[in-house]
Parts: C-alpha cells; structure tokens; sequence
C-alpha cells in the first residue's frame, strides 16, 4: 500500500538508532543476532516546528517519554534495514498525525423536530413502564 506523500519531512541526523536484540520467536536467529531497532528522537532538539512540537508533547502517547523524547522499537522483520525503516515510517506517522490541524466544532441547536422525537420516545418509554406496575382490582 503506498502512503501518501509526508506532510513534514524528518531529518535523518536528528534520528538516533541503536541495534538490539528482538524478542519472541525466531529460534536461535533471535538469540545471536541484534536485528531489531531502538529509534530515538527527541522532539525539543529537532528542527519541526513550534506547533507540531507543542502538539506532539501534548499528545497522550506512551511511546514519548516525559523528556519530550520518542521511542520507537522495531523489530517484526529479520533484517536490520528493513526494521530501521520501519521505524522511520512509524515515527513519521506519528508527526504526520499531529500535523493536521483538526477542525473546529462548531456547536448546533437541537432541530425542534428532533427534540419533539426525544419527548415522544420519553412519553412512550414512560406509558410502558406505568403499565407494570400493580394491578388493582376495581370491585
């Protein structure tokens, strides 16, 4: 599936990655071969903008540390590169998910007609529950 182009473009020497050994299954590959990958970037150090900075720190992401500091582990492939970019990819995700500006609600009115459908239903739901209560008898 081909992504969309970046929104904001990351630069590579602002990017720290350490080779570290994966997790989980993969036999002795697993246990003898430092594939996976460590990225680390840190937000308050990079070149982004101001917004995207502050937007970023203030997203409720436990990939970033309380330092302002991004960390990203990658290692579902075997090969150390294509971890690397993997993780390339998820980080740019992640700026790129904050460089939209979300729109602004703009607060509406309930349509008299909604509103009159809100009371019918109130109406109705209170008719049956009245007609379980205790019957009495008249004679």
């Amino acid at each position: 599936m081909p992504s969309a182009a970046p929104l904001i473009t990351l630069v590579e020497d602002e990017i720290e990655f350490s080779a570290i050994r994966a997790q989980g299954a993969g036999g002795q590959n697993v246990n003898k071969v430092s594939n996976a990958v460590h990225l680390r970037f840190s937000i308050q150090a990079s070149s982004l903008p101001e917004h995207i900075k502050e937007r970023l720190l203030a997203l409720n992401d436990q990939r970033i540390t309380a330092d302002g500091v991004v960390v990203i582990k990658a290692q579902t492939s075997r090969s150390l590169e294509r971890n690397r970019a993997e993780a390339i990819e998820r980080l740019q995700a992640l700026v790129d998910s904050v460089a939209v500006t979300p729109k602004k609600r703009r607060p509406t009115r309930p349509t008299l007609a909604s509103k009159r459908r809100r009371l019918e239903g109130k109406a109705t739901r209170s008719g049956v529950k009245q007609l379980r209560g205790r019957v009495s008898g008249g004679d």
